[in-house]
């Protein structure tokens, strides 16, 4: 058995980028040699940027032609199946439905600074002064919402002629209210996520994984990261493969794609993500990134928050949520009440139509949000608070929309439970955060969305799933300091959310 350290790991971070959106009615263009002028004249801009030695690149790839005809496929294919991607949702009595207008701010219109720029705030400010710039603004850097690791050393272990099976360890297979009966599922034609695919956005993963090899699909987009246990971590809770040997994924008949954030931006990967997959397959958001309430200096991950707050995420989640993907996103590990005024509060450089997506008045990016539970106590031998009680670091509040486990999970990677000179047999006992919760809800989703399919009924929307996940589910406690008013959700049950699905047309 493994020890912890008991303090917040440092993030692994990428660079600050700075993003300007331009007032969709310019149609500024860029080209090698920088802006093209279309109805504006782009002179003084292009000074702007020459006397910063910067350079402006189209966020999400490709040119702007292209970008609009992709955003007018989505949204009439959208328009086209009848259902608003956030139809009107019965949540608790104490939270409100988001408004559903359906929209998608215009991705074209999203650029970053590239070059070597001294100062991105003084070039922010100045950006900010002219009348064709809607928006301005330096996104922090982008980081895996994991909260501890072990100190063992995986290298110096000796690993079995042939790894045990570890899937009694995986208490979260099992019955609710302990599990999300991922057992029960399995059982029911389609309950293993058959026919569905389901695309992680973050750093990396080892698909090389002995137990990670039957149905992974490889990387999407960015450069897959050496540093990958967390990505064949999240693998593994939500496919990992049907064996005797080592762990068994929620969801193990799903397809498994990786769309890395390296050499990308978080924004980019989710929208690649969302054009190789399809209408009811899933995006997993492992990111999260220090908001308006970290403090300065930072203390580990305190004030971290989901990244549905900048608004190029916020652009590229409602982009895959309009063409039928189910978004789920972590909570983030920043301990924050996402009810709190500060998120209201529009940040120097944003857009003027910005509006805080944690406030549930506001229009919705429509992701499933997860937030970090405790597990049933004397998992692994260890006890962290009542079961399905908030997790000290889980962020909270009403835009929460259920909770997986937070602490114990057994899947692969890191090499804490089996280690061994290659990585390729490492399994893990303690993965943690809103890393571990939000696989939950992507391989409950994924058994529902298989199960339905086989029924031959249409896979369900991203609101859908809101919606059932908090009607149904095993209820979050109270614990120490965490009442259940700083809202983590229901853990799923897929012995109850299999049969509410398929009440649905």
């Amino acid at each position: 058995m493994s020890e912890f350290l008991e303090e917040v790991i440092t993030p692994t971070e990428t660079e600050s980028r700075l993003v300007v959106i331009f007032k969709t009615a310019s149609v500024v263009k860029v080209n090698a040699r920088g802006l093209e002028p279309a109805n504006e004249d782009v002179a003084p801009l292009q000074a702007v940027l020459d006397r910063h030695k910067a350079s402006l690149t189209l966020l999400f790839g490709q040119d702007e032609n292209r970008l609009r005809r992709d955003q007018a496929d989505v949204l009439g294919a959208s328009a086209e199946a009848g259902e608003s991607p956030n139809p009107a949702e019965e949540f608790d009595a104490d939270d409100t439905a988001p408004s559903n207008d359906g929209n998608i701010p215009d991705l074209a219109s999203f650029y970053y600074v590239d070059g070597e720029v001294d100062n991105l705030e003084s070039l922010a400010a100045e950006l900010n002064q002219h009348d064709l710039v809607d928006a301005a603004y330096i996104t922090p850097p982008t980081s895996q919402p994991l909260l501890l690791k072990s100190v063992t050393s995986p290298e110096d272990m000796e690993v079995p002629a042939i790894t045990p099976n570890f899937t009694s360890r995986q208490i979260y297979l099992g019955p609710a209210p302990g599990g999300v009966d991922a057992k029960y599922a399995h059982t029911v034609p389609g309950g293993r996520g058959e026919g569905f695919r389901v695309g992680d956005v973050e750093r990396g993963w080892r698909f090389t994984h002995e137990d990670l090899r039957v149905l992974q699909g490889g990387v999407i987009s960015g450069t897959n990261a050496p540093d990958n246990s967390h990505g064949t971590a999240v693998c593994g809770v939500v496919s990992g493969d049907v064996n005797n040997i080592g762990i068994l994924g929620i969801a193990p008949d799903s397809v498994f794609y990786g769309s890395s954030y390296v050499g990308n931006s978080v924004a980019a990967a989710i929208k690649a993500a969302a054009d190789r997959l399809r209408s009811g397959d899933v995006i997993l958001l492992e990111v999260h990134r220090p908001g308006p309430n970290t403090p300065n200096p930072p203390s580990g991950q305190k004030g971290y928050i989901a990244v549905e707050w900048w608004p190029e995420d916020f652009a590229a989640i409602r982009y895959a949520v309009n063409k039928g993907i189910v978004v789920v996103e972590a909570a983030g590990n920043g301990g924050e009440n996402l009810n709190a005024a500060i998120y209201n509060t529009r940040p120097a450089g944003f857009p003027n139509s910005w509006r805080n997506p944690f406030n549930v008045l506001n229009p919705s990016s429509g992701a499933i949000i997860v937030g970090a539970g405790c597990p049933p106590p004397g998992t692994h031998g260890r006890n962290h608070g009542p079961d399905r009680s908030r997790l000290s670091f889980s962020n909270y509040g009403s835009r929460v929309d259920c909770q997986g486990w937070g602490r114990e999970v057994t899947t692969t990677g890191y090499g804490d439970l089996q280690g061994g000179q290659s990585a390729d047999l490492w399994y893990t006992d303690i993965f943690n955060g809103t890393s571990s919760a939000s696989p939950m809800a992507v391989g409950a989703v994924l058994c529902v969305q298989g199960v339905r399919k086989k029924k031959n009924k249409l896979p369900l929307s991203s609101a859908r799933y809101r919606t059932l996940l908090r009607q149904t589910g095993s209820p979050q406690q109270a614990g120490p300091g965490a009442p259940v008013s700083q809202r983590i959700g229901n853990r799923p049950d897929l012995r109850k959310l299999i049969p509410a699905a398929l009440n649905l047309p």
